[in-house]
């Protein structure tokens, strides 16, 4: 039997789409969970990350295969949504316009983008959520 505040397949997939700062997590051995405040796309069922393939964060992803990213909201009552799952690190391929308009809005993540350009060193992360959890609390009231 689920927790009554358990978010259905649904809920859990508008929630992922709505804009929310994440938190991605990857092991960092001998140190416990490198975790940091990304910016996603939810496409396809999949999460999308830009990402530098000279950072820490790369190498972490590209040596553990897989992640974590957790997302909420910051008011009551809360919800979240937290996803876990490999990983695979590609030519970047995602729409950065479109991620920067997300968080930006139109006029600031259209300068955004402008002002920090696609490299040869952008990548894009795809990761595949395995396992969930998630919780709303307006359900139990």
């Amino acid at each position: 039997m689920s927790d009554p505040g358990t978010m259905t397949r649904p809920e859990r997939e508008a929630f992922l789409a709505a804009v929310h700062v994440g938190v991605l997590a990857v092991d960092e051995p001998g140190r416990g969970p490198h975790a940091l405040p990304i910016w996603y796309l939810y496409e396809d069922g999949e999460i999308l990350i830009g990402i530098d393939a000279s950072s820490r964060k790369a190498a972490l992803l590209q040596s553990a295969g897989r992640a974590a990213l957790t997302v909420q909201t910051e008011s009551a009552p809360y919800q979240y949504v937290s996803v876990e799952g490999p990983v695979v690190i590609e030519p970047a391929h995602h729409d950065e316009l479109a991620l920067a308009k997300r968080y930006l809005g139109d006029e600031l993540g259209a300068w955004y983008v402008e002002h920090n350009p696609r490299t040869e060193d952008s990548r894009t992360v795809r990761l595949r959520p395995e396992r969930w959890r998630t919780f709303d609390f307006a359900k139990l009231f």
